[in-house]
């Protein structure tokens, strides 16, 4: 299985770090962001990594190379401007998915001890276009966005989860776009209400690193050596 790094934000709620420096190269606890998922792809044992880019991009792909120093095969999906989630993953389908097989799709943004292995196995057991991990729901977005029944099928009813930004996701979920941009949510919407999408409910460490303060919480998070990341 492949899997895609979203990394084309403009992190304008992250300002002042972002502006000279990519969202995903704002450093954690020392750490540039986007390592941590690097560093847990490599142990999961993915090695074709697919990074989409549009804001500083050039100073993303000068950070990272390749991929070799975690034993990666890194591609770069570069966009003038940024397609949104739908729009970014789309652009790069043929690459993710070359024989219509799944494919893993992380948030750039967000520091968490997900498995990756573990949500791409869970995966194999639902027929469904997607596959959500969601997370309980944090201060800033208390109102959730799915639900998750006690067999695994996301629903669009309460009591409601917040998506983590990690999925496994088929292309299927993609018949009959276009290109161009678009968001990701209105096709996972219309997919749980033909019963397409599967989930999984994480109670371990998740942070969206958006902002400044919550860029400080992730700092600590890591520096309290209480999660694996």
């Amino acid at each position: 299985m492949r899997a895609m790094i979203l990394a084309a934000g403009l992190g304008t709620r992250l300002r002042p770090f972002t502006l000279h420096t990519p969202k995903p190269l704002v450093p954690v606890a020392d750490k540039p962001l986007i390592e941590y998922h690097l560093e847990k792809l490599a142990k999961a044992g993915f090695c074709e990594v697919l990074i989409n880019h549009a804001w500083l991009g050039d100073k993303l792909e000068s950070a990272l190379g390749d991929g070799s120093r975690w034993e990666l095969n890194i591609t770069y999906s570069r966009e003038g401007e940024p397609l949104e989630t739908g729009g970014g993953i789309f652009k790069a389908l043929s690459w993710l998915s070359p024989s219509g097989e799944s494919f893993l799709v992380i948030n750039g943004d967000v520091l968490t001890d997900i498995d990756f292995n573990a949500v791409c196995e869970h995966a194999t057991r639902y027929d469904a276009s997607a596959h959500l991990v969601l997370v309980d729901n944090p201060e800033h977005h208390l109102g959730g966005d799915f639900g998750l029944s006690s067999v695994g099928r996301v629903m669009d009813r309460e009591p409601l989860l917040t998506f983590s930004g990690v999925s496994v996701l088929n292309p299927t979920l993609f018949s009959g776009q276009q290109g161009g941009a678009f968001p990701l949510g209105p096709l996972l919407r219309a997919a749980i209400t033909r019963g397409e999408v599967s989930g999984e409910h994480h109670k371990g460490a998740w942070i969206d690193v958006g902002t400044p303060e919550r860029l400080s919480q992730a700092t600590m998070m890591v520096n309290e050596e209480k999660y694996e990341f």
